[in-house]
């Protein structure tokens, strides 16, 4: 179910410049789920521009090879890159276009040279790119290159400081840092249509997945249910139901959570405190009624749209409170239990209950 909703999704398209070594791949694998630079995942296009997808996640990466070599070595690796912007934004369809370049330098140089000066400009005048300064571990080397790099007035859309996994170094342990301001930086930059491709395919912001699953589940709630205005006969509770259902499942691929219909079903019907595999969602819904004061009886078997939006606002907030837990330990490569994963959302659903009448009964 949740590998349908990300069937759905136009991916997200990001050509990669920088040489060999300045660390695209740690990037990329830092950056993105299911170690995308993995060996064996890309295939050539051209001789030196490589197309990285992985299926399941929403991605199409575009990674150059031999800029690092002599100067007509370079001028191929250029005239490569154009053509395919060119050959995907003019033939391709909607979802195949490339959306941004990032281009990584290592901060190794506090100079750029001038192939890649000119090669940033011609870039960015077809396409949004962020300069994306890659092992930037030392602070006085960051800041000089940072600063020519500004000096030139290139036109692009931002600059970013990274490192992209943490470093040991004679004892001291330095950080990662710089991946979530790429993110933001990213995410910002995007069309509409690339938004949630991008938000599942990347692994380091958590927050921010929730932030827009929160934002998509009120525009669902609102336009299901009419916020108390459209009332739901109590015949229709598998609807609701499957609704229900289909909004978790939503989530879930916000998410990039691998989570099956089964495994949905299961946490919902727990929490909601129905018992065994099989039920009918009249049961469910019932059963989660239960949890809201004064909807136990139901007049002339009708449920209020208000009380069916308390009902799925709060199942809503609930799972995502429980998918930020469980994408955190996926992405940290612990395994969170099935039993652990209801006995969250049982304790999470009663307090968004909690929460939402509260607010509502302050409105």
């Amino acid at each position: 179910m949740t590998e349908e909703e990300v069937r759905k999704m136009n991916p997200i398209n990001i050509m990669l410049v920088g040489k060999t070594g300045v660390g695209k791949s740690t990037l990329i694998n830092h950056i993105f789920r299911e170690n995308l630079a993995a060996t064996g995942i890309g295939k050539p296009v051209t001789k030196h521009l490589e197309k990285i997808t992985k299926e399941g996640v929403p991605i199409t990466l575009y990674d150059t090879k031999g800029l690092e070599l002599n100067p007509s070595v370079q001028t191929q690796v250029r005239k490569e890159v154009f053509d395919e912007i060119r050959r995907l934004n003019q033939f391709g369809e909607e979802k195949d276009k490339i959306h941004m370049v990032w281009y990584c330098l290592s901060t190794g140089s506090s100079r750029l040279e001038s192939f890649e000066e000119g090669f940033i400009r011609e870039l960015s005048g077809v396409l949004p790119v962020v300069v994306v300064l890659t092992q930037s571990l030392q602070e006085d080397t960051v800041r000089e290159l940072s600063e020519y790099i500004g000096s030139l007035r290139l036109n692009i859309k931002g600059m970013v400081s990274v490192i992209a996994k943490p470093y040991a170094i004679s004892g001291h342990h330095i950080p990662a840092f710089g991946l979530e301001e790429l993110v933001s930086v990213t995410f910002t930059l995007l069309p509409e249509s690339a938004e949630q491709a991008f938000i599942n395919a990347q692994k380091v912001d958590v927050m921010k997945k929730a932030e827009y699953a929160k934002k998509w589940a009120k525009g669902f709630i609102t336009e299901t249910f009419m916020v108390g205005f459209t009332p739901v006969p109590f015949a229709d509770a598998p609807i609701l139901a499957s609704s229900q259902i289909a909004m978790i499942a939503k989530i879930t691929s916000i998410f990039g959570v691998s989570m099956n219909k089964g495994m949905i079903t299961s946490i919902v019907s727990s929490a909601a405190g129905v018992s065994g595999a099989v039920f009918t969602g009249r049961t469910l819904v019932s059963n989660l009624l239960k949890l809201v004061p004064g909807a136990g009886t139901l007049v002339g078997g009708i449920i209020s749209g208000s009380t069916a939006a308390l009902i799925t606002t709060a199942l809503a907030y609930a799972y995502i409170n429980v998918m930020i837990k469980v994408a955190t330990s996926e992405y940290q490569n612990k395994q969170l239990e099935n039993s652990e994963v209801m006995e969250m959302m049982k304790k999470e659903l009663r307090h968004q209950m909690d929460v939402v009448k509260k607010e509502k009964k302050d409105h």
